[in-house]
């Protein structure tokens, strides 16, 4: 999942970009309001984490502007303005949550995880299909009820592969969905991390559709 931080308190900004990227995000993180609204110009997000006190462009403005032009990504406002009528702005204006400074960051990830269940249309946490079962809380996998342990990016794109049985998704889109920025993306990546995946769960579950992308089969179901 990639998400956007924007925020400008240096501090801040460091020590949640550092916990998203430990729990397996992608991010791109900006510090004013108008570099967030050049990135959600050329960038489709997961989620965005919103800070309401921003240069140039204030945060609320931000918001605005991005559900004017109806685009639906969730939107965690995150911020040390307190005062209720702020908090009833926020969301009227769209948001989707409204956390305020100082957070915990065990709470921070879990709006967020609950968040981009929301716009997947899911609200269980535990997925089964074709034997697997992944928990998305905790990062456990089961194969027929054995524990196998992926890196980061196997688990990431089974995430997204699982989110949209039936529905392909080209290599460019993976590669959108995992990396930010500043990462560096080798020709054959996606393709390392789906051998990985069909090794450890079975060649059955993730299908080549060749030219165009991977996908789940249809049948999944959630407990």
């Amino acid at each position: 999942m990639r998400l956007l931080l924007i925020e400008d308190d240096l501090m801040i900004g460091e020590s949640v970009l550092d916990l998203l990227r430990m729990e397996g995000y992608a991010v791109d993180w900006v510090k004013d309001g108008d570099m967030a609204e050049r990135a959600l110009e050329s960038q489709l997000y997961d989620l965005i984490l919103l800070d309401l006190g921003l240069p140039k462009v204030d945060g609320l403005d931000v918001l605005r502007n991005l559900r004017m032009k109806k685009i639906r990504t969730p939107v965690l406002i995150a911020t040390a303005r307190d005062a209720v009528d702020l908090r009833v702005l926020g969301l009227d204006l769209g948001a989707d949550d409204y956390v305020v400074k100082p957070y915990e960051l065990t709470e921070l990830l879990a709006r967020i995880r609950a968040l981009i269940r929301r716009a997947f249309g899911r609200a269980e946490t535990i997925y089964e299909h074709l034997g697997v079962s992944i928990d998305s809380v905790t990062r456990e996998v089961l194969v027929h009820g054995q524990q196998v342990s992926l890196v980061a990016r196997e688990w990431a794109i089974l995430e997204l592969l699982l989110a949209r049985p039936g529905v392909v998704l080209s290599r460019k889109q993976l590669e959108e969905k995992l990396y930010s920025w500043k990462d560096e993306v080798s020709s054959n990546a996606i393709e390392v991390y789906i051998h990985g995946l069909r090794k450890k769960l079975g060649a059955e579950m993730i299908q080549n559709i060749r030219g165009v992308g991977y996908m789940i089969p249809k049948g999944f179901h959630g407990t």
